[in-house]
């Protein structure tokens, strides 16, 4: 009976120990693998999914290359991608998998609203992760996260300096989704960094009535300059609603949601009467230098129908990562193939938050990152399509 007991309490010990190594991220789900995993969810399939096959496709591309380079010393990288079609619920059914599958470092999540779900259960874990295109302000809030692409208040912020340096004194327009962190987050930067000289004509639209713009365009009608902080999709319809109403010769302006829309299925931009640019960090139109050979080897790859500035900073995120890696293998640090991910996570930040430099980025040169977890780096205004 004595013997029972003690078996018994040793038996909970055991479990207890268990729990506890569970609760605080202690088991290593990477004891057993042969390459070093680098996890990303997006949305492979649905209305978004132009950007998370982008991201899937280019982090790939960047994989292949780094592995027929012999990896790192040796060791090979596998990239697995799992779609939540841009739905936060599904997030934490997919970092569980990723995470008790081995992946040890991560691209986060290619859009905002799952990032921010995202980014709590990796700090829970100290997962490192560079995500390529979840630019809100909040995602790298903890620090295990930073950003690649800029954060929605410094798009808010360039976006107001532009608007600042070739409108001030003038009336201009903006439309943004607000009841969308990514959409509202941009705008509400952008109000705050304008000049007070420049008086803003302000609409905004939800879910519930995202597909009849009539009321917006209404309130735009005058307005030569147009402010639009939302994703392809809602952009291209307010355009096809407007485009008789608006002015001609009216500008529309809009950030990285804007990538690929000359690309969307029965959606033809050459229809819109009025110029349409953006504000990115990548152009999908260069001709010569890094940007124009990474162009090249995902078109030969992938064709043109998914390339935008997503995959671009997908790509970069992952030789970012191997770079980092790499320096911190040269400086004398140990990076086995069964490193945990809280293990590799601590090297990591000691390289990002430490002055790391990214020199040689398809959307960027010399890249570094501020503590905060946000991106330094140039930005780019570049014409999707010139006015009709």
């Amino acid at each position: 009976m004595k013997f029972t007991k003690v078996l018994a309490l040793v038996m909970s010990l055991v479990l207890c120990i268990g729990l506890l190594a569970s609760c605080t991220g202690a088991v290593n789900y990477a004891a057993e693998n042969t390459e070093y995993v680098i996890g990303v969810s997006g949305p492979l399939t649905g209305g978004a999914a132009m950007y998370g096959v982008a991201v899937a496709n280019s982090a790939q591309l960047a994989v292949d290359e780094i592995n027929a380079a012999g990896g790192l010393n040796g060791v090979m990288f596998k990239l697995v991608a799992m779609d939540d079609m841009n739905d936060a619920t599904k997030i934490s059914t997919n970092y569980s998998s990723l995470f008790e599958g081995g992946m040890q470092v991560s691209l986060g999540t290619v859009t905002t609203q799952p990032g921010l779900e995202f980014k709590n259960l990796s700090a829970d874990d100290n997962v490192f992760f560079l995500t390529p295109s979840a630019t809100g302000d909040d995602i790298p809030a903890n620090d295990n996260g930073y950003q690649m692409c800029f954060a929605d208040g410094n798009q808010g912020k360039v976006a107001a300096e532009f608007v600042n340096a070739n409108y001030a004194g003038q009336t201009i327009g903006a439309v943004y989704k607000s009841d969308e962190a990514y959409s509202k987050g941009i705008y509400d930067q952008f109000k705050a960094n304008l000049d007070s000289s420049v008086t803003v004509v302000e609409t905004s639209f939800t879910d519930a009535n995202a597909s009849d713009f009539s009321a917006q365009i209404d309130t735009l009608k005058s307005c030569g300059f147009i402010f639009m902080p939302t994703y392809y999709t809602p952009a291209s319809l307010f355009m096809t609603q407007a485009k008789d109403i608006l002015a001609a010769d009216a500008v529309y302006y809009g950030c990285d949601g804007f990538d690929g829309i000359d690309n969307i299925e029965g959606f033809d931009i050459s229809t819109i009467p009025q110029k349409v640019t953006m504000l990115s960090h990548f152009s999908s139109k260069a001709t010569e230098g890094l940007a124009k050979e990474y162009i090249d080897k995902y078109v030969a790859k992938f064709g043109a129908d998914t390339l935008n500035q997503f995959g671009a900073s997908a790509y970069d995120c992952v030789y970012a990562i191997y770079g980092a890696m790499k320096k911190a293998v040269d400086e004398g640090k140990e990076i086995t193939v069964t490193i945990s991910a809280s293990d590799l996570c601590e090297i990591l930040k000691e390289q990002f938050s430490g002055g790391y430099t990214f020199e040689n980025g398809v959307t960027g040169q010399n890249i570094k990152w501020e503590t905060s977890g946000y991106v330094n780096k140039g930005a780019i205004q570049y014409v999707i399509k010139e006015a009709n």
